[in-house]
């Protein structure tokens, strides 16, 4: 079930009305009950996978919260303790390998054995025969992240085991995120599950305004530009040079504004019930590094690899040397979550690449800048020196989304040729790129909407709250600004039977 659907429209009213007229110790269940038929709208069969996984995951916390348990209750060494300190271990390596073993079966099986077989080539080995057709459940790489890194938490002793069955499978499966995030904390979400929520006028306000700002960016910028972006992609022989440079800067935009859309959605929707999720972007196209845009950029991803992997393989404190191989794995761990293709491993190394290159640049500015190496407040503050940040971060940015949205190394190296002869600038004059899937007309409400999107990010770069600034001003002003943005998706939304109704991206992750 899509958010841009007349499905969902009719879905979350249902929802979020039984859920207030429910009794509070019936609302887990309620909304339980709804979460799986969210899911399973997809594939009732998806639903299997997502019980097995919270299932392993609720059991194995259990089991290593009653060993950790009786571990401290023995006090100091001895025989047993050393024995318990195994079990744990070897229970948290276990429920780590199934949850893992089946994450990559449904998503790494073809492509190991394709790479495997192609690797064998080389040394004249016969292939390993495989004809499985393997269909990728939505979200699992999004719920299966949530539930390890809950079980992690309780093996580390940082929070307990959750007992209630029920408030556990709705913390993996809880409907707006289940699919493509934020992956939620067991802090933050689990606890909120626990407390009843009552019916709040201000909750609802703002949740309703976060749905249709994540509709806008979804329907009106990301779909829209996603015609054009689709056509280039689809045969950059056709159109080389400037038009792939064109195209790759409007998939920063749509994928920005479709991940983010969807992120938008899910906490305008958690929101109704009085649950809020984290919020998954703040601005990241304002970023003045590449650091700086990894922490602005999918956070709950970003933070859940800097927990869970880069902090144990011993982050930035073993040395200038190790911290950037940690990094480098990270990154490349976190290009092939995001897809079975080496492209997306390069796409991510590349950004582990760049990041080196910012601390060797770092370590070179305080060499020549004086052995105090501090840097003048005014000249880091001028204007001309963050606008060249920020667009050189962009552009670093944006060839890297190239690798990402030509989903192959084959189709990458066809595109980085194509895009080689940028002799054809004049298309950007003579009205060449209407001609690609956006007339004229929609090409001026796109880039309105751009303006508008770059509006609302730069306030909330300053750190401030836009939906909260918007609620404050006076009825008549908030009226109107609603029924145009209303107007805009109603008017200008990518939806109907014109066009297919668009999945989102990151879906497919």
């Amino acid at each position: 079930m899509l958010f841009n659907t007349v499905q969902y429209i009719l879905f979350l009213p249902f929802v979020v009305l039984l859920y207030y007229m429910l009794p509070t110790k019936a609302r887990p269940a309620w909304l339980l009950g709804v979460s799986y038929y969210f899911y399973m709208q997809w594939d009732a069969g998806y639903a299997v996978l997502l019980f097995s996984c919270t299932l392993i995951t609720y059991a194995g916390g259990l089991f290593l919260e009653r060993l950790r348990g009786g571990q401290e209750s023995r006090g100091g060494g001895g025989n047993d303790q050393r024995r318990n300190s195994r079990k744990r271990k070897f229970c948290f390596a276990v429920c780590l390998l199934l949850n893992l073993g089946i994450l990559a079966f449904f998503k790494y099986a073809a492509f190991g054995i394709s790479l495997w077989n192609q690797i064998m080539s080389f040394f004249h080995v016969s292939a390993i025969p495989w004809n499985m057709n393997i269909i990728l459940p939505v979200g699992i790489s999004f719920y299966t992240l949530q539930a390890l890194g809950y079980l992690i938490d309780v093996y580390r002793g940082d929070i307990y085991a959750e007992k209630n069955f029920i408030h556990y499978a709705l913390f993996v499966s809880f409907f707006p995120q289940l699919v493509a995030g934020p992956i939620e904390r067991s802090k933050n979400l689990l606890v909120q599950l626990h407390k009843p929520h009552g019916f709040a006028y201000g909750n609802m306000r703002r949740g309703l305004l976060l749905i249709l700002y994540g509709l806008f960016l979804k329907m009106v910028i990301a779909d829209r530009a996603a015609i054009l972006v689709d056509k280039v992609y689809g045969n950059p022989a056709e159109y080389p040079g400037v038009y792939i440079i064109v195209a790759t800067v409007f998939f920063s935009i749509q994928i920005y504004c479709d991940f983010y859309g969807y992120s938008t959605i899910a906490r305008g929707s958690a929101l109704l019930m009085g649950i809020r999720l984290m919020d998954n972007f703040d601005a990241p196209y304002f970023s003045r590094s590449v650091r700086e845009f990894w922490r602005r950029w999918h956070i709950s991803l970003s933070g859940w690899f800097r927990d869970y992997l880069y902090i144990p393989l011993g982050g930035n404190k073993k040395g200038g040397l190790r911290k950037e191989g940690n990094r480098m794995i990270v990154f490349a761990v976190s290009g092939l979550w995001h897809g079975a293709s080496l492209s997306f491993v390069f796409w991510g190394v590349l950004n582990g690449i760049y990041q080196a290159a910012e601390d060797l640049a770092g370590l070179l500015r305080e060499k020549f800048s004086g052995a105090d190496g501090q840097k003048s407040p005014g000249r880091a503050a001028c204007f001309s020196k963050r606008l060249f940040q920020t667009v050189f971060t962009f552009t670093l940015i944006t060839f890297a989304w190239l690798f990402f949205r030509a989903g192959s190394v084959e189709d990458s190296v066809e595109i980085l040729r194509n895009m080689g002869d940028l002799s054809n600038w004049l298309i950007l004059l003579d009205g060449s790129l209407y001609e690609l899937g956006v007339g004229r007309h929609y090409m001026g409400v796109l880039l309105l909407s751009v303006l508008v999107l770059f509006l609302v990010d730069h306030q909330k770069y300053k750190g401030r709250d836009v939906a909260g600034m918007f609620l404050k001003q006076s009825w008549w002003f908030r009226t109107a600004a609603i029924m145009g943005m209303m107007y805009v998706i109603l008017l200008y939304g990518i939806y109907g039977k014109i066009y297919d109704i668009k999945q989102f991206i990151y879906f497919q992750f």
